[in-house]
């Protein structure tokens, strides 16, 4: 059994084939999401390429969709109950299926948050403020590039430079919504939905952990008041068992002295 075995989920613990996959694959698809996302990222922001650039980029971007194509294919293929393997990862199949559909091809920044979160989600366990954080960015890069790539070239679009797409991002993730950048196209307007629903995912993590680091620091407080008032009162304890002892040491001494008399 690895470190990782433990945390995984139940239906995936009696999947050995799946593991053993998985355990061989994590990084080496992590790494490939990684640089899925840099192409994905010059394809947008670096609209004034060359064709032999544009090419050389969509090419990669394919090429990394083919690779995760062959990964849930060999995953499908190992698990031993295939339906329960497609219910419990739906977006790995998303990510197999999105990218086919050149009308929505913003949304394959689905693959980099898909793959990235399997990776993240293991190795910052019980780390949650780091992964919380860690996400938020990753959801408001991609979204900031799925929104410019869907927005920018469409009629009476307010969204057109990555500016005003990391402004509408940062004004919808955090539900402020000043509805000066708004999306015009359908599948501008399918991130911006998915986008608040993260949002408000994000937004409660944020507050569960701001509100345990406070019952944290209220109780290290309290223990610590608990501590010292403790250590008084053995301090007090001591010191009054002196006071007797020297009493008690005098009384003996004046016994003797009348007893002397």
């Amino acid at each position: 059994m690895t470190e990782l075995e433990p945390r995984l989920p139940a239906w995936l613990a009696a999947e050995p084939g799946l593991r053993r996959w998985r355990r061989w694959t994590d990084w080496p698809l992590t790494a490939l999401a990684a640089i899925f996302l840099a192409l994905y990222a010059v394809q947008v922001l670096h609209v004034s390429a060359d064709e032999n650039t544009r090419a050389i980029v969509e090419a990669g971007i394919w090429v990394i969709w083919l690779v995760f194509v062959a990964d849930y294919v060999i995953r499908f293929w190992l698990a031993r109950r295939k339906l329960r393997f497609v219910l419990r990862n739906p977006f790995d199949l998303l990510v197999v299926v999105l990218p086919m559909l050149r009308q929505l091809r913003a949304l394959r920044v689905v693959t980099i948050i898909t793959l990235l979160n399997r990776r993240l989600i293991h190795t910052l366990h019980q780390r949650v403020a780091v992964y919380a954080s860690g996400a938020t960015i990753l959801v408001g890069l991609c979204a900031s590039l799925a929104v410019l790539d869907a927005e920018r070239d469409a009629p009476d679009a307010t969204i057109t430079t990555f500016g005003d797409a990391a402004w509408w991002t940062l004004t919808t993730i955090t539900t402020v919504g000043y509805g000066d950048r708004y999306p015009v196209t359908g599948e501008g307007r399918i991130v911006a939905a998915t986008l608040m629903v993260g949002g408000i995912a994000l937004l409660g993590v944020v507050t569960g952990l701001v509100a345990s680091w406070f019952v944290r620091m209220l109780k290290g407080t309290e223990e610590a008041a608990a501590e010292r008032a403790e250590q008084a009162e053995d301090v007090l304890l001591a010191e009054i068992a002196e006071l007797r002892a020297e009493i008690r040491a005098m009384a003996d001494h004046l016994a003797e002295q009348r007893r002397d008399d």
